[in-house]
Protein backbone atom coordinates (compact mmCIF):
# COMPACT_ATOMS: atom_id res chain seq x y z
CA UNK A 1 0.00 0.00 0.00
CA UNK A 2 1.45 3.42 -0.92
CA UNK A 3 2.32 5.58 2.07
CA UNK A 4 -0.30 8.23 1.21
CA UNK A 5 -3.02 5.61 1.09
CA UNK A 6 -1.82 4.04 4.34
CA UNK A 7 -1.98 7.44 6.06
CA UNK A 8 -5.47 7.99 4.64
CA UNK A 9 -6.64 4.61 5.92
CA UNK A 10 -5.12 5.22 9.34
CA UNK A 11 -6.24 8.79 9.96
CA UNK A 12 -9.54 8.39 8.14
CA UNK A 13 -10.36 5.23 10.06
CA UNK A 14 -9.47 6.78 13.40
CA UNK A 15 -11.55 9.88 12.67
CA UNK A 16 -14.62 8.06 11.33
CA UNK A 17 -14.83 5.46 14.07
CA UNK A 18 -14.05 7.93 16.86
CA UNK A 19 -16.97 10.05 15.65
CA UNK A 20 -19.17 6.95 15.42
CA UNK A 21 -18.15 6.00 18.96
CA UNK A 22 -19.18 9.45 20.18
CA UNK A 23 -22.55 9.09 18.49
CA UNK A 24 -23.02 5.57 19.85
CA UNK A 25 -22.21 6.71 23.39
CA UNK A 26 -24.84 9.46 23.02
CA UNK A 27 -27.74 7.04 22.64
CA UNK A 28 -30.47 8.50 24.90
CA UNK A 29 -32.15 6.61 27.71
CA UNK A 30 -35.19 5.05 26.07
CA UNK A 31 -36.86 4.20 29.37
CA UNK A 32 -37.46 0.52 28.62
CA UNK A 33 -34.39 -1.60 29.45
CA UNK A 34 -35.17 -4.32 26.85
CA UNK A 35 -35.40 -1.65 24.14
CA UNK A 36 -32.19 -0.03 25.38
CA UNK A 37 -30.39 -3.38 25.14
CA UNK A 38 -31.69 -4.02 21.61
CA UNK A 39 -30.58 -0.56 20.48
CA UNK A 40 -27.05 -1.00 21.90
CA UNK A 41 -26.78 -4.47 20.33
CA UNK A 42 -27.90 -3.00 17.00
CA UNK A 43 -25.40 -0.13 17.35
CA UNK A 44 -22.59 -2.63 18.04
CA UNK A 45 -23.54 -4.65 14.96
CA UNK A 46 -23.70 -1.48 12.84
CA UNK A 47 -20.21 -0.37 13.95
CA UNK A 48 -18.76 -3.75 12.94
CA UNK A 49 -20.61 -3.66 9.62
CA UNK A 50 -19.34 -0.14 8.86
CA UNK A 51 -15.80 -1.22 9.76
CA UNK A 52 -16.07 -4.09 7.28
CA UNK A 53 -17.38 -1.71 4.60
CA UNK A 54 -14.57 0.79 5.31
CA UNK A 55 -11.85 -1.88 5.06
CA UNK A 56 -13.35 -3.34 1.90
CA UNK A 57 -13.59 0.07 0.20
CA UNK A 58 -10.22 1.48 1.26
CA UNK A 59 -8.01 -1.63 1.30
CA UNK A 60 -9.80 -3.70 -1.34
CA UNK A 61 -9.61 -6.95 0.59
CA UNK A 62 -11.81 -9.34 2.58
CA UNK A 63 -12.14 -8.41 6.26
CA UNK A 64 -10.15 -11.35 7.59
CA UNK A 65 -10.05 -9.94 11.12
CA UNK A 66 -13.82 -10.49 11.51
CA UNK A 67 -14.31 -14.12 10.40
CA UNK A 68 -17.92 -15.09 11.07
CA UNK A 69 -16.98 -18.71 11.87
CA UNK A 70 -14.85 -17.47 14.78
CA UNK A 71 -17.36 -14.92 16.13
CA UNK A 72 -19.02 -17.14 18.75
CA UNK A 73 -16.08 -19.31 19.89
CA UNK A 74 -13.48 -16.54 20.09
CA UNK A 75 -15.83 -13.97 21.63
CA UNK A 76 -16.81 -16.53 24.28
CA UNK A 77 -13.15 -17.38 24.95
CA UNK A 78 -12.41 -13.68 25.32
CA UNK A 79 -15.36 -13.21 27.67
CA UNK A 80 -14.14 -16.09 29.84
CA UNK A 81 -10.65 -14.58 29.82
CA UNK A 82 -12.02 -11.21 30.99
CA UNK A 83 -14.10 -12.83 33.74
CA UNK A 84 -11.14 -14.84 35.04
CA UNK A 85 -8.84 -11.84 34.80
CA UNK A 86 -10.87 -9.62 37.08
CA UNK A 87 -11.87 -12.55 39.25
CA UNK A 88 -8.15 -13.04 39.87
CA UNK A 89 -7.61 -9.32 40.60
CA UNK A 90 -10.51 -9.29 43.09
CA UNK A 91 -9.18 -12.47 44.69
CA UNK A 92 -5.71 -11.01 45.18
CA UNK A 93 -7.19 -7.80 46.62
CA UNK A 94 -9.39 -9.85 48.96
CA UNK A 95 -6.40 -11.89 50.16
CA UNK A 96 -4.57 -8.60 50.72
CA UNK A 97 -7.47 -7.44 52.94
CA UNK A 98 -8.16 -4.60 50.49
CA UNK A 99 -11.50 -5.85 49.12
CA UNK A 100 -14.56 -7.30 50.78
CA UNK A 101 -18.30 -7.40 50.10
CA UNK A 102 -20.97 -5.92 52.34
CA UNK A 103 -24.04 -7.00 50.38
CA UNK A 104 -25.50 -8.03 47.04
CA UNK A 105 -28.47 -6.96 44.94
CA UNK A 106 -29.74 -7.31 41.38
CA UNK A 107 -31.38 -4.74 39.12
CA UNK A 108 -32.32 -4.68 35.44
CA UNK A 109 -29.84 -1.81 35.02
CA UNK A 110 -27.13 -4.46 35.28
CA UNK A 111 -28.50 -6.11 32.14
CA UNK A 112 -28.39 -2.77 30.35
CA UNK A 113 -24.80 -2.37 31.56
CA UNK A 114 -23.91 -5.70 29.97
CA UNK A 115 -24.93 -4.42 26.53
CA UNK A 116 -23.46 -0.99 27.18
CA UNK A 117 -20.04 -2.52 27.70
CA UNK A 118 -20.46 -4.62 24.56
CA UNK A 119 -20.86 -1.35 22.65
CA UNK A 120 -17.84 0.16 24.40
CA UNK A 121 -15.73 -2.92 23.62
CA UNK A 122 -16.73 -2.98 19.95
CA UNK A 123 -16.05 0.74 19.44
CA UNK A 124 -12.68 0.76 21.19
CA UNK A 125 -11.44 -2.48 19.66
CA UNK A 126 -12.32 -1.31 16.16
CA UNK A 127 -10.43 1.96 16.76
CA UNK A 128 -7.38 0.72 18.66
CA UNK A 129 -6.89 -2.82 17.37
CA UNK A 130 -8.82 -2.91 14.07
CA UNK A 131 -7.46 0.37 12.73
CA UNK A 132 -4.44 1.56 14.74
CA UNK A 133 -2.74 -1.69 15.77
CA UNK A 134 -3.43 -3.61 12.57
CA UNK A 135 -2.26 -0.92 10.14
CA UNK A 136 0.96 -0.21 12.05
CA UNK A 137 1.60 -3.94 12.42
CA UNK A 138 1.05 -4.54 8.70
CA UNK A 139 3.37 -1.71 7.62
CA UNK A 140 6.11 -2.06 10.25
CA UNK A 141 6.09 -4.67 12.99
CA UNK A 142 4.31 -5.93 16.10
CA UNK A 143 6.57 -4.08 18.54
CA UNK A 144 5.74 -0.71 16.96
CA UNK A 145 2.04 -1.61 16.78
CA UNK A 146 1.96 -2.62 20.44
CA UNK A 147 3.82 0.48 21.57
CA UNK A 148 1.79 3.10 19.69
CA UNK A 149 -1.63 1.48 20.12
CA UNK A 150 -1.06 0.92 23.86
CA UNK A 151 0.28 4.46 24.33
CA UNK A 152 -2.74 6.04 22.64
CA UNK A 153 -5.13 3.68 24.41
CA UNK A 154 -3.76 4.83 27.77
CA UNK A 155 -3.81 8.49 26.69
CA UNK A 156 -7.46 8.16 25.62
CA UNK A 157 -8.35 7.47 29.26
CA UNK A 158 -6.49 10.48 30.65
CA UNK A 159 -9.59 12.69 30.67
CA UNK A 160 -11.59 10.17 32.73
CA UNK A 161 -12.65 11.04 36.31
CA UNK A 162 -9.78 10.60 38.75
CA UNK A 163 -7.25 9.90 35.99
CA UNK A 164 -3.55 10.56 36.54
CA UNK A 165 -0.40 9.97 34.56
CA UNK A 166 -0.01 6.70 36.42
CA UNK A 167 -3.52 5.48 35.60
CA UNK A 168 -2.95 6.15 31.89
CA UNK A 169 0.40 4.35 31.96
CA UNK A 170 -1.24 1.47 33.85
CA UNK A 171 -4.03 1.11 31.27
CA UNK A 172 -1.51 1.30 28.44
CA UNK A 173 0.45 -1.62 29.93
CA UNK A 174 -2.22 -3.90 31.39
CA UNK A 175 -4.94 -3.36 28.76
CA UNK A 176 -3.31 -1.76 25.71
CA UNK A 177 -0.57 -4.37 25.51
CA UNK A 178 -2.83 -7.24 26.57
CA UNK A 179 -5.56 -6.49 24.02
CA UNK A 180 -2.98 -5.99 21.27
CA UNK A 181 -1.43 -9.33 22.20
CA UNK A 182 -4.90 -10.91 22.22
CA UNK A 183 -5.48 -9.69 18.66
CA UNK A 184 -2.09 -11.03 17.58
CA UNK A 185 -2.72 -14.36 19.31
CA UNK A 186 -6.17 -14.92 17.83
CA UNK A 187 -5.72 -13.19 14.48
CA UNK A 188 -9.15 -11.59 14.80
CA UNK A 189 -11.06 -8.89 16.69
CA UNK A 190 -13.55 -11.23 18.36
CA UNK A 191 -11.14 -12.40 21.08
CA UNK A 192 -10.08 -8.89 22.27
CA UNK A 193 -13.70 -7.70 22.02
CA UNK A 194 -14.74 -10.52 24.36
CA UNK A 195 -11.95 -9.72 26.83
CA UNK A 196 -12.71 -5.98 26.80
CA UNK A 197 -16.45 -6.62 27.20
CA UNK A 198 -16.37 -8.71 30.36
CA UNK A 199 -13.26 -6.93 31.71
CA UNK A 200 -15.37 -3.78 32.07
CA UNK A 201 -18.65 -5.46 32.99
CA UNK A 202 -17.30 -7.76 35.71
CA UNK A 203 -15.09 -5.03 37.12
CA UNK A 204 -17.96 -2.54 37.41
CA UNK A 205 -21.41 -4.11 37.43
CA UNK A 206 -20.45 -7.36 39.18
CA UNK A 207 -17.58 -6.56 41.55
CA UNK A 208 -18.61 -2.94 42.14
CA UNK A 209 -15.34 -1.17 41.27
CA UNK A 210 -15.09 2.08 39.35
CA UNK A 211 -14.39 1.40 35.66
CA UNK A 212 -11.57 3.62 34.40
CA UNK A 213 -12.56 6.21 37.01
CA UNK A 214 -16.30 6.01 36.28
CA UNK A 215 -18.27 4.82 39.32
CA UNK A 216 -21.01 2.21 38.79
CA UNK A 217 -24.10 2.66 40.94
CA UNK A 218 -26.15 -0.40 39.93
CA UNK A 219 -23.62 -3.06 40.94
CA UNK A 220 -24.41 -6.61 42.01
CA UNK A 221 -21.86 -6.66 44.86
CA UNK A 222 -21.44 -3.76 47.29
CA UNK A 223 -17.67 -3.52 47.82
CA UNK A 224 -15.60 -2.28 50.72
CA UNK A 225 -12.24 -1.17 49.31
CA UNK A 226 -9.40 -0.06 51.57
CA UNK A 227 -5.64 0.12 51.42
CA UNK A 228 -2.96 2.08 49.57
CA UNK A 229 -3.93 3.46 46.16
CA UNK A 230 -1.02 1.70 44.46
CA UNK A 231 -2.65 -1.59 45.45
CA UNK A 232 -6.35 -0.78 45.06
CA UNK A 233 -6.14 1.83 42.30
CA UNK A 234 -7.87 4.40 44.48
CA UNK A 235 -10.86 6.28 43.07
CA UNK A 236 -9.88 5.34 39.52
CA UNK A 237 -10.51 1.66 40.24
CA UNK A 238 -8.27 -1.41 40.04
CA UNK A 239 -7.09 -0.53 36.54
CA UNK A 240 -4.70 1.83 38.35
CA UNK A 241 -3.50 -0.97 40.64
CA UNK A 242 0.05 -2.26 40.39
CA UNK A 243 -1.41 -5.77 40.78
CA UNK A 244 -3.51 -5.38 37.64
CA UNK A 245 -0.53 -3.97 35.73
CA UNK A 246 1.63 -6.94 36.71
CA UNK A 247 -0.98 -9.56 35.86
CA UNK A 248 -1.88 -7.87 32.56
CA UNK A 249 1.75 -7.61 31.49
CA UNK A 250 2.46 -11.27 32.25
CA UNK A 251 -0.62 -12.42 30.33
CA UNK A 252 0.28 -10.19 27.37
CA UNK A 253 3.72 -11.78 27.16
CA UNK A 254 2.21 -15.27 27.37
CA UNK A 255 -0.25 -14.53 24.55
CA UNK A 256 2.50 -13.11 22.34
CA UNK A 257 4.72 -16.11 22.93
CA UNK A 258 1.85 -18.46 22.12
CA UNK A 259 0.84 -16.62 18.94
CA UNK A 260 1.30 -18.73 15.80
CA UNK A 261 4.72 -18.30 14.19
CA UNK A 262 3.25 -16.82 11.00
CA UNK A 263 1.74 -13.94 13.01
CA UNK A 264 5.02 -13.00 14.74
CA UNK A 265 7.23 -10.46 13.02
Amino acid sequence: MPLWKWILCLLGGLLIFTVLQGLAMSIPDLGSWPLQCVVMLAASTLILFLYAVWVNLTERRPVLELPMRRMVPDTCKGMLFGILFFGLIAGVLALSKCYSVSGAQFDTAQITGFFLFLLVAVCEEVIFRGVLFRLIDDRWNTVAALFFSALLFGAAHFANPGATWWSSIAIAIEAGLLLGAAYKFSGNLWFPIGIHWTWNYVQGYVLGFAVSGNPVNEKILSPIVSGPDIVTGGSFGPEASAITVGVGLVLAVILLLRAPEDRRK
